[in-house]
């Protein structure tokens, strides 16, 4: 029972990760139906955007007060680059084929990651971020995990399940309760209309960019403070992670984000301890994850919780 609980734990912490960075996935599919494969890379971004913050402003100083400043530098790096990714990128291909933003999508997310990759191997001093680059130990949300019952819980766990929390009841506020969000609920459903309602479109798919990113963001931090390093790869797989929640939950659906996120970590956790024999342990993680996208996909395309993304003509 107690390896169960553990499991269940550690896949609840790598659960809400995923959710974190589905639900901003979500958002942007959502309004523009695009799937943008470079969303794992403004978590990257965001992640080397709070490292950055730190070793400008705070180096070695991990008191608990520059963590939301290091939130703000993760954030602003990655709103400025989905901002500029949406306006240079993907707004002259609205009217194309969908096939070619989608390829767009892939190249953006290369260039991410070489422009990463280049940009702070050329500082002095900095660690290759071809390697994995040593991310700031915050003082107490990191430090001496609890014990619970028998169950080990990370500070970090505390932090990334309180994020998705907070971040995901307040999109949904954000969303069902403002005008903005009413916009973007309507955008969704019919572009066409809501500009002939007196909305402003690209503004609002600049909005649904900009809250993409920072859940992104701090996806990123919490990333960096739960396996305490970060490097210029880290996003692809999480991005493809992502997108799988957010299928598994149910595209368009913030809630569905969630669940799909929390179902995709908590069965690579269990598939880690559990599934015997030679398709168990890390290695095969990633497959099963995989393989419940497939059967979720076939049995059920819709999504756990349903889909909530209009089909448009």
């Amino acid at each position: 029972m107690d390896a169960f609980a553990q499991q269940l734990v550690n896949g609840l912490t790598l659960g809400s990760l995923y959710a974190l960075i589905a639900v901003g996935y979500t958002v942007v599919y959502g309004i523009i139906q695009l799937i943008n494969f470079a969303h794992g890379e403004i978590f990257m971004i965001g992640a080397f955007g709070a490292l950055s913050t730190w070793l400008v402003f705070f180096q070695g100083n991990t008191a608990l007060w520059t963590l939301p400043i290091m939130i703000a530098g993760a954030v602003g790096a990655s709103v400025l680059t989905a901002v500029g990714m949406e306006r240079f990128a993907y707004r002259p291909l609205r009217n194309a084929p969908r096939l070619a933003p989608l390829i767009t999508a892939i190249g953006i997310s290369v260039f991410l990651q070489e422009a990463v990759r280049l940009f702070y191997g050329d500082i002095p001093g900095f660690p290759d971020a071809k390697q994995k680059v040593p991310f700031p130990q915050i003082d107490v949300v990191t430090g001496p995990a609890f014990n619970v019952a028998g169950v080990t819980i990370q500070r970090s766990t505390i932090f990334t399940v309180g994020a998705l929390i907070i971040c995901a009841a307040a999109l949904f506020y954000f969303v069902s309760r403002t005008r903005t969000g009413r916009a973007m609920q309507a955008v969704s459903q019919d572009p066409d209309t809501a500009r002939l309602m007196g909305i402003n479109v690209d503004r609002i798919i600049v909005v649904a960019f900009v809250i993409g990113a920072t859940l992104a963001a701090i996806a990123g931090v919490a990333q960096g403070l739960q396996v305490t390093n970060i490097n210029f790869k880290m996003g692809f797989l999480a991005g493809l992670k992502a997108f799988t929640a957010a299928v598994l939950g149910g595209i368009g659906n913030i809630w569905g984000a969630v669940v799909g996120g929390l179902t995709l970590g908590i069965v690579e956790s269990m598939a880690v301890q559990f599934v015997p024999g030679t398709f168990g342990g890390s290695p095969w993680k990633d497959v099963w994850a995989f393989a419940i996208l497939i059967l979720v996909l076939v049995f059920r395309p819709q999504g756990i919780l349903g889909a909530k993304v209009v089909d448009r003509a």
